[in-house]
């Protein structure tokens, strides 16, 4: 069963909607521990205090932010909870805009958001309101000792929420957008036109899958067994010169390999699987 990231309350006017939040996608990757490469025993690490000269326990660690070069406030708990903010149990909608203006760039983290039984009604009214619209409202939540700023917006049958990054953390970049002024001819983008539309699709999700995350697996499960590890060979990518001649073959070799979804057994071979190796 699902465990619940947050409790509280979207308000809106005078309207509040009791809900939960749950992980809405997290990622799955292989995990590996450190070993002590003599004895195959995984190590243990340990807090040690270089004025102390001596390894402490956890119970004496407390919070310090580093005002001056190693200076230290130490900051409690109960300070903490002393400076948080109303949007640790309550998210109020700042403002709705357009869905479509926002940049999915600034999307950091996804959660579903579901109603309390008292908030049904209020939250299916936001719900088909926002359908209606076309609008995504803009609310502050407090988790985890920060405040973030998400984006609620209506998906299939609910609304989901995702925290986004704030106009500082997004980095820019000096090369970033400086091929403006590269010409390129009128006979190249229709060719390239007729290359994307050649590999035109809807978008599944089911037919991609990790594929390092997949070798990784068959290589572990190789070693596991005592067989002997392929290499897998990586094809070397040279910049294209002539840019007719690599689209007219790409189309004539129509497109690009054609990715096939996964099938059942991959899935269970490559995701069934607890993906924790070594050390237990």
């Amino acid at each position: 069963m699902a465990s619940t990231i947050w409790k509280g309350y979207i308000s809106f006017g005078l309207i509040s909607i009791p809900v939960r939040l749950f992980a809405a996608a997290r990622t799955d990757r292989i995990s590996f521990n450190m070993i002590h490469g003599v004895c195959s025993t995984r190590i243990k690490q340990q807090l040690f205090c270089p004025t102390c000269e001596r390894v402490v326990e956890r119970s004496e660690i407390v919070k310090g932010y580093e005002a001056e070069k190693n200076s230290f406030l130490i900051v409690t708990d109960e300070e903490l909870k002393g400076v948080a903010p109303p949007s640790s149990e309550t998210m109020e909608i700042l403002e709705f805009v357009k869905l479509e203006e926002i940049d999915p760039l600034y999307f950091e983290t996804s959660y579903y958001a579901t109603p309390e039984e008292p908030g049904r009604r209020a939250y299916q009214l936001l719900l088909e309101t926002m359908q209606k619209t076309g609008y995504a409202a803009i609310a502050k939540i407090a988790m985890h000792q920060r405040e973030y700023t998400i984006v609620i917006r209506p998906r299939e049958d609910g609304l989901t929420l995702h925290s986004i990054y704030y106009a500082n953390e997004v980095r820019a970049v000096p090369e970033y957008g400086q091929t403006k002024n590269t010409e390129v001819k009128p006979a190249e983008i229709s060719l390239a036109e007729q290359l994307v539309k050649s590999l035109a699709a809807p978008f599944d999700p089911e037919k991609y899958e990790d594929s390092y995350q997949k070798r990784l697996t068959e290589m572990l499960e190789a070693k596991q067994a005592g067989q002997q590890v392929t290499e897998t060979k990586t094809k070397k990518l040279a910049p294209v010169i002539d840019l007719m001649a690599a689209l007219q073959k790409s189309l004539n070799q129509g497109g690009a390999a054609e990715k096939k979804p996964a099938s059942q057994a991959d899935k269970s071979a490559g995701g069934g699987k607890k993906r924790r190796v070594a050390g237990g």
